[in-house]
C-alpha cells in the first residue's frame, strides 16, 4: 500500500484526506490538572485527580479506550503488598526490589506501588474489573484462595501477585474517565510544555499539542501537569512492517522530550539492554518457562525434562516447588517488574549450565514448553487465564494459536532453535541478541516523593518516571501522582501563559508542511536516528563513538530532520516524534558519556572503563538541559531517604501521601 509521501515523491496528488484539515487553527482550553498520554498511568492519574475535585483534561495521541503498552490487557498484578492474604509488607517488598536492582531504582515510585498497586486494583474491581475467580472456575487450586476467590501468581507463599482478568482494563477506565466528565483529547498528541515567562526550568504552566488527524494546534493552560507517556521507543530499532518491540509502537518520549526541553532533570538515561529486532519471535508465541509462562515444564525433542533450579542452585523435584521461595528467600521477584533479578537472582529456573548440556548433547534441540506436564488448573491458568488477558497476546496468540488448533491439554509450542551458547542469555526465548540493537531501558524523569519532578507544577506517572515497573506500577503511580497534582493545582496562584513561547512552538510545529521540495519522509529520518544509535550507541560504548554519536544526531537535527516533509497531519505527528526519538537519543549519549565506569546493572559496558560496578562510581548520574548544551550532575541512590526526606520508607509515605489513619487502611 503507497503511504502519502510516496504519491509526493512521483508527484501525483494523493488520495484526499479522509479528516478536515485544520493546519494553523488554535483551540485554547484550561483545566486544573493536564494529563499527557492516556495510558495506564494517565487514565489513573486523571481519574485520581478528578475524584480530588479537579478539572481534568487528558491528551491521547492514540485512542485513550486501548492506547499504551497495557491497553490490550493485564493478565498479572504485582506488589499488591497490602492485600489481606499478602505475607510481605511494602517496606521488605521495596528493600528487595531496591536491592536487586543494585539501588539504581527509583524508591518512591516503588514503594508507592507496593503501598497502593491493591487499591488501585480495588478501584478497577469497583469499575466492572474481574479481579477474583467468582464462578470457582479454578477452586481447590494451589494459588486460589476460597474465601476470597483471588488468584496468585509466582510466589504462592506470600501472595502479593495477583493474576487478573483484564483483557478489557482500558475500555473500563475510558468508561470511568467519561462518566466522570473528564475531558479526553483523542489523537492529540503533546508538542511541549509551557513555562512561567518562557524559561527553562521555570515552573510548568500549560502544554502544547497537535491533532494528528486534522493538524489542529492545542494550547492548553494547566494548573499542573501530569507526564505519563511511557518508555520510549523506536531509539535503536525501527520497522514499520516487521516486529520492533513488544512496548506500544506509539511511545516514542514524546512527554520525555518536552520535559527534557523545558529543564527537567532525568536519570538511568544510559540503562538499555539487548533485543533481537525485527527478527524476534512473537512475545509468549514460542515455547518459554518465563513471566506468563513461568513454571512451565520444558523438554527436549525426546521427551527429556529440563531441570529447575532455586536461586540458590537447588534443583527443583515439582512443579510446586517453584512457585515457593527459597530458604531464606523473602519473596520472588522480577516477573515483569523491570527489576534485573539476574543481579541478585531473585526466581528459580532452568539449569544454569543448560548451554553446555545441549553442547554435550544431554538435550537435544529444539526445546518445547509442555504444559500437559502441569496440573491441570495451573494448566489453564497460564494459556486461558493469562495468556487470554495478558496485553498483545488474547488476540495475536491466544486466538490465532486455538484457532489453529493448538490444544495445551495435548499439544506442546516449541521454543526458538538457537546456538547453544544463546541459552546462556535469560532472554533466549525471545531470540539471539543483537548487540548493536537495543531497547531503552528504565531511565525516566526523577521525582521526589510527591511524584514531583525537579520543576514545580509537573508530576510524573508510570514509565516517565526512571526505574518504572509493571502495570500495576503505572496505575498506583498514575492513582498518587493525580491527588498530588490536584492539591498543587488549587493551592498554585494562577499565572498567565507565555505567549511568544507560544508562537514559536506553533512555528516549530508547522515547519514539516512547508519543506515540499526536500522530499524526506519520517521513515527515512527515523531509520537515520535509528543507525546513528546502534553505530554509536549500542552495546560496547565509548568516549569516542559517543561523541560522534552526539555530533552526528546534532548534524541530523540540523540538515535532514530540518527538510523533513509531511503531507497530511499524521506523518506531521511522526516527524514530531522523530525529534522527540532524537532528543532521548541525545539524552542516552550524554548519559553514557558521563558515567565513567562499566555497569552490569545498566547494561553498559564502556570499553575505555572496563571496571564493572566499582564503588566510586555507585550513585545516579543526572542530566539536565542546561542553554544549549548538558549539565551533569551526581544523586546518591538512596536520595529518598536522605535529608530533607526522612530516612524510611513508611515515614516518608506517611508525610506525602495525603491520606490520613481513617482513608489509609493499607497495613503497616
Amino acid at each position: 500500500m503507497a503511504a502519502w509521501q510516496d504519491f509526493i515523491k512521483r508527484d501525483e496528488p494523493p488520495p484526499e484526506w479522509p479528516y478536515p484539515i485544520k493546519y494553523g487553527h488554535e483551540t485554547r482550553l484550561e483545566t486544573d490538572v493536564l494529563v499527557l498520554g492516556g495510558g495506564i498511568a494517565g487514565c489513573h492519574a486523571a481519574i485520581s485527580a478528578r475524584r480530588s475535585g479537579a478539572r481534568v483534561a487528558v491528551l491521547e495521541k492514540g485512542a485513550a479506550k486501548w492506547s499504551g503498552s497495557g491497553g490490550a490487557g493485564v493478565d498479572h498484578w504485582l506488589a499488591a503488598c497490602t492485600n489481606p492474604l499478602s505475607g510481605v509488607t511494602p517496606e521488605e517488598y521495596t528493600e528487595v526490589a531496591m536491592a536487586s536492582s543494585g539501588g539504581y531504582d527509583c524508591g518512591p515510585l516503588r514503594y508507592i506501588t507496593c503501598r497502593e498497586s491493591w487499591d488501585a486494583l480495588l478501584d478497577c474491581e469497583k469499575i466492572g474489573l474481574k479481579a477474583r475467580d467468582t464462578e470457582g472456575e479454578f477452586a481447590g487450586a494451589d494459588f486460589r484462595d476460597p474465601e476470597t476467590g483471588l488468584l496468585f501468581a509466582y510466589d504462592y507463599k506470600n501472595k502479593s501477585a495477583l493474576r487478573v482478568f483484564g483483557h478489557n482494563m482500558k475500555p473500563l477506565l475510558y468508561r470511568e474517565m467519561k462518566r466522570l466528565g473528564i475531558e479526553i483529547y483523542d489523537r492529540t498528541s503533546v508538542a511541549g510544555l509551557l513555562s512561567q515567562d518562557g524559561k527553562p526550568g521555570a515552573r510548568v504552566v500549560g502544554a502544547t499539542a497537535v491533532n494528528v488527524r486534522t493538524g489542529e494546534f492545542y494550547v492548553i493552560k494547566a494548573g499542573a501537569t501530569i507526564i505519563s507517556t511511557g518508555l520510549p521507543g523506536r531509539i535503536w530499532t525501527f520497522s514499520t512492517e516487521l516486529r520492533s518491540t513488544f512496548r506500544d509502537f506509539n511511545n516514542t518520549g514524546d512527554g520525555s522530550a518536552a520535559a527534557w526541553k523545558a529543564g527537567a532533570a532525568f536519570t538511568k538515561m544510559e540503562s538499555s539492554y539487548g533485543d533481537s529486532g525485527a527478527f524476534g519471535y512473537i512475545s509468549y508465541a514460542m515455547g518459554n518457562a518465563h513471566n506468563t509462562w513461568y513454571g512451565c515444564p520444558i523438554v527436549d525433542a525426546n521427551g527429556k525434562e529440563v531441570p529447575w533450579f532455586d536461586r540458590d542452585g537447588t534443583r527443583l523435584e515439582t512443579a510446586a516447588e517453584r512457585f515457593q521461595p527459597a530458604p531464606g528467600q523473602k519473596v520472588i521477584i522480577g516477573l515483569g517488574e523491570r527489576v534485573p533479578s539476574n543481579y541478585v537472582n531473585q526466581v528459580s529456573g532452568l539449569a544454569a549450565d543448560l548451554a553446555e548440556l545441549i553442547r554435550k548433547g544431554e538435550y537435544k534441540l529444539p526445546l518445547y514448553a509442555d504444559l500437559t506436564r502441569l496440573p491441570e488448573q495451573e494448566r489453564r491458568a497460564i494459556f486461558g487465564l493469562m495468556v487470554g488477558n495478558e496485553g498483545k497476546t488474547r488476540v495475536a496468540v491466544y486466538d490465532t494459536l486455538t484457532k489453529a488448533g493448538f490444544d495445551p491439554d495435548k499439544d506442546m509450542l516449541q521454543a526458538p532453535i538457537m546456538p547453544p551458547e544463546a541459552f546462556r542469555s535469560p532472554n533466549f526465548w525471545a531470540g539471539v541478541d543483537v548487540p548493536q540493537w537495543r531497547i531503552f531501558g528504565s531511565g525516566g524523569l526523577v521525582v521526589d516523593w510527591d511524584l514531583k519532578t525537579s520543576l514545580d507544577g509537573l508530576y510524573a506517572a508510570g514509565g516517565a518516571i526512571f526505574g518504572t515497573g509493571a502495570h500495576s506500577s503505572a496505575a498506583a503511580s498514575g492513582r498518587y501522582a493525580g491527588r498530588k497534582a490536584a492539591a498543587a493545582a488549587k493551592a498554585g496562584p494562577e499565572r498567565p501563559l507565555p505567549e511568544p513561547q507560544v508562537e514559536a512552538e506553533k512555528a516549530r510545529v508547522y515547519a514539516p508542511l512547508w519543506q515540499h521540495r526536500h522530499k524526506i519522509g519520517w521513515k527515512e529520518l527515523n531509520a537515520g536516528i535509528c543507525r546513528i544509535m546502534q553505530d554509536y550507541c549500542g552495546e560496547y560504548r565509548s568516549e569516542e563513538t559517543l561523541n560522534a554519536g552526539i555530533r552526528l544526531l546534532g548534524e541530523l537535527r540540523c540538515s535532514e530532520a530540518a527538510r523533513a516533509y509531511a503531507s497530511n497531519p499524521h506523518e506531521l505527528g511522526r516527524v514530531l516524534e522523530c525529534e522527540s526519538i532524537m532528543t532521548v537519543g541525545e539524552m542516552a549519549l550524554q548519559a553514557s558519556l558521563a558515567r565513567k565506569a562499566s555497569s552490569s546493572v545498566l547494561n553498559l559496558q564502556r570499553l575505555d572503563y572496563p571496571e564493572v560496578d566499582p564503588p566510586a562510581w555507585a550513585k545516579n548520574i543526572v542530566l539536565k538541559k542546561a542553554g544549549d548544551g548538558v549539565e551533569a550532575g551526581e544523586l546518591p541512590l538512596d536520595y529518598h531517604l536522605a535529608a530533607p526526606f526522612k530516612p524510611s520508607y513508611a515515614e516518608n509515605y506517611r508525610l506525602h501521601s495525603g491520606l490520613t489513619p481513617e482513608n489509609d487502611k493499607a497495613k503497616p
